[in-house]
């Protein structure tokens, strides 16, 4: 692949598209409902179809089809999930910390410009969670309103 193919692949593509971040996500989501620190967010079993959203959202945001936008709800239906969860640091963390573990265990590319792009999306979107979880009214929200589309630099570094 030359340089600039490189520059132009999202994370998306770089990802392995679809396929592998649905593996990633349901190796993710599985860990946290397993997990004493986020099983009172997640629960104690699979809610039907929240892999499937999960896995929508990603690749929306990594530059792939935009099927959560337009078929699940789009940013406002996360804001509306969120809200009175009362998300805490150490459950944002763990949070964090699971999806980047499940990265590994899916398989999902190790190279540093892409897990540094995986680890920043996990992170804002973790802050953004625990915002509006924690939020009391509108005004206290995070401001975003829409899926955010995440960027990389890829470089030859690998």
């Amino acid at each position: 692949m030359s340089n600039e193919e490189k520059n132009n692949e999202t994370l998306y593509e770089h990802a392995g598209g679809w396929n592998a971040i649905y593996k990633h996500v349901e190796i993710f989501y599985l860990s946290c409902l397993a997990d004493p620190i986020l099983q009172p967010l997640f629960g104690h079993e699979e809610q039907p179809g929240h892999i499937e959203k999960f896995t929508a959202f990603t690749a929306e945001t990594f530059g792939g089809p935009n099927r959560f936008t337009r078929e699940m709800g789009g940013f406002m239906h996360l804001i509306d999930v969120h809200r009175g969860f009362k998300i805490t640091e150490e459950q944002r963390q763990r949070f964090v910390d699971l999806y980047m573990e499940a990265a590994d265990k899916a398989e999902l590319p190790a190279d540093k410009p892409f897990r540094d792009a995986l680890k920043s999306h996990v992170d804002f979107g973790s802050h953004v969670a625990k915002q509006n979880s924690n939020a009391n009214s509108d005004p206290e929200l995070h401001p975003l309103r829409e899926v955010p589309k995440w960027d990389w630099q890829p470089d030859d570094k690998q």
